[in-house]
């Protein structure tokens, strides 16, 4: 176990509990999480007998954060105004709050953040160690944690958290009503939809409030590497990718696009084409899966579309462009930008309808812009 700093009476209370616990002081077998509550509340009385009542109540949340929360972090998971938690290699921890990086004074020990991955991973069926630098985890209440430690993060391990919100955002908090209606319009008319835009300019965001318009009986499969998706739909199958470990073969989303297509889905939806995976996804959407949307990285509708390219032709490079080009332009029908504004909010930025017929590039038609609108590095 990794020692936990005592800097003030409850840090003191906190570690001796902390240690009791790790060693199994009195522990009768029982690991109930209502057992485990009343053994941490008597271990609290017991190393703190002359604590009040808030102060106990405190202890004993932190001890509790520390076993099955995000420990240190746990003042910052319980804040509803913070989105992502950002743990540098250095120990010093910065948080968004309003689309806004804001360093705060916590400073984290390297062995506490190791710990706390090596707790998160595993308890999602994970591992990071040396063989396996990094992971990619779905916390319980949805969020998605990063980590990343040496010899791959130079400065030591780093942790990164974006945050699930149960805060519904509609297609009218991200743009205007010309926009709303163009896009409600191309998801019941089952077009196909690419969102593009930069990291975290609320691509996955808008996929979810597109989901808002698709119809109720409609079975949808999602497809995504740490399931992040929230839609509003009764008939959705949510998939994820699962990595490798001992005895454990890795699972990826070109995978789960296959799994998918078995599974009679009236729309695939993709949290993000990053790779090979783009191939048989566009195969998917040319194939009588219309209405389908994933998202890409992307600064414009026409890299968009090149980089899709580029990934089925990592993906078979025997095709030749021409096609590759030809099966875009017959199932993609929108590509949608989204970017962050310098005040945090994200904002459909433009819609462009793709042509049917590519020529040597990708000129499209542009449905919607907004001017002035710059995303944040």
């Amino acid at each position: 176990m990794v020692a936990l700093r005592a800097t003030s009476p409850d840090d003191e209370v906190i570690r001796q509990v902390h240690e009791a616990l790790w060693r199994g002081d009195d522990d009768d077998g029982n690991g109930d999480m209502f057992h485990m509550e009343h053994k941490v509340a008597e271990l609290v009385d017991a190393f703190a007998p002359l604590a009040t009542r808030d102060r106990r109540r405190s202890i004993v949340a932190e001890v509790r954060a520390r076993i099955d929360g995000l420990g240190p972090l746990n003042e910052f998971a319980s804040d509803p105004s913070v989105t992502e938690i950002m743990v540098n290699g250095g120990g010093d921890v910065w948080v968004e709050r309003a689309g806004q990086l804001v360093e705060t004074e916590k400073r984290l020990e390297r062995g506490d953040v190791e710990h706390l991955l090596r707790r998160l991973a595993a308890q999602s069926g994970r591992r990071i160690d040396l063989s396996n630098p990094s992971v990619d985890v779905r916390l319980a209440d949805g969020s998605r944690l990063h980590g990343i430690i040496p010899p791959l993060a130079v400065d030591g391990p780093c942790i990164t958290i974006r945050r699930f919100t149960a805060t519904r955002v509609s297609l009218d908090d991200l743009c205007g009503a010309e926009a709303v209606s163009v896009l409600r319009d191309a998801v019941v008319g089952y077009s196909t939809i690419i969102v593009a835009g930069a990291t975290s300019s609320g691509k996955t965001t808008l996929l979810n409030a597109l989901g808002d318009s698709i119809d109720a009986g409609t079975r949808i499969i999602t497809i995504e590497d740490a399931a992040e998706l929230q839609l509003s739909s009764g008939h959705v199958v949510r998939l994820e990718t699962r990595n490798a470990t001992e005895g454990v073969e890795d699972v990826g989303l070109r995978s789960l696009v296959r799994h998918a297509l078995r599974m009679r889905p009236d729309r695939i939806i993709c949290g993000e084409m990053r790779g090979a995976e783009a191939l048989d996804l566009i195969q998917a959407m040319n194939t009588g899966h219309r209405g389908s949307m994933s998202t890409v990285h992307a600064n414009s509708p026409s890299d968009a579309l090149r980089r899709i390219e580029t990934m089925m032709l990592l993906a078979d490079a025997d095709l030749p462009l021409a096609a590759i080009r030809e099966q875009l332009a017959s199932c993609i029908d929108l590509v949608v930008m989204m970017a962050r504004r310098p005040n945090g909010r994200r904002h459909v930025t433009s819609i462009s309808a793709v042509p049917d017929s590519p020529s040597d590039g990708w000129t499209l038609r542009t449905m919607y812009e907004v001017s002035g609108v710059e995303a944040t590095p």
